[in-house]
């Protein structure tokens, strides 16, 4: 059991819930300044704001994360799952750079749909406890 008050535990849920929300709505946006890539000259630089914006949702929700299993007393699965994401996150910005879209574009496609899961799964899950 945890010495947090309970409000200060449904705080830092909150906050996951909420880095997940930016995680998944900066990918969203990913997929429209691909678009853009593709079609006018400024897409470039879009697309390359929108993945440090993208790399800096994933460490806010990593953040988040942790502080619900450590301080929060919450099951460390979340934070694994942001840390995995990062990792992809990671992935994604490498292929980027080294201009590799068969790898790119469905690795992002992926990302989507799992940020999608965790943003359903924060939605419906109760905090869970060590």
């Amino acid at each position: 059991m945890s010495a947090l008050p309970k409000a200060r535990q449904g705080g830092f849920v909150t906050f996951v819930r909420a880095a997940i929300i930016l995680q998944t709505a900066t990918i969203l946006v990913q997929a429209i300044s691909a678009g853009l890539l593709l079609t006018t000259p400024a897409g470039e630089t879009l697309h390359g704001i929108g993945a440090r914006v993208v790399f800096a949702a994933a460490l806010l929700h990593l953040a988040a994360a942790v502080l619900v299993w450590r301080p929060g007393g919450g099951s460390p699965r979340p934070a694994w799952y942001a840390l995995g994401f990062l990792l992809l996150t990671s992935a994604q910005v490498a292929l980027g750079i080294a201009r590799v879209p068969a790898l790119h574009v469905p690795l992002g496609v992926l990302m989507f749909g799992v940020s999608l899961a965790q943003l359903v799964t924060a939605r419906t899950a109760q905090p869970q406890h060590r």
